[in-house]
């Protein structure tokens, strides 16, 4: 089992722990080409990074601070948000409370 692999059935695990539905999507990185990310939460397809020094990170980290979202924006581009773990959960419970997506897998 890889390291990606470990990580990603465990952010499923914390996900299904949470009440929120998510499944991984196997052998992801080595389907090559065109591939649907590496987990499945609700409706959303999702690609996930980990870094064992934190490379690239740490900034993101500074940046947020104790702020409950960070948005991102390079020039000309659609911002990303940076959200912390408890934030994050509280918007999929809304998101499940609003389309009535309890099990959408």
């Amino acid at each position: 089992m890889t390291k990606a692999s470990v990580l990603n059935r465990k952010l499923v695990h914390r996900h299904l722990d949470a009440g929120i539905p998510a499944s991984r999507v196997p052998l992801s990185g080595a389907a090559g080409g065109e591939y649907a990310g590496d987990l499945h939460i609700l409706d959303f397809t999702v690609e996930v990074k980990a870094r064992a020094n934190g490379e690239g990170f740490k900034q993101l980290e500074v940046w947020l601070g104790d702020h409950d979202m960070l948005f991102l924006r390079r020039d000309c581009q659609r911002p990303l948000v940076l959200l912390p773990w408890q934030m994050y959960l509280k918007l999929m419970h809304a998101y499940q409370r609003t389309t009535g997506d309890a099990q959408s897998l």
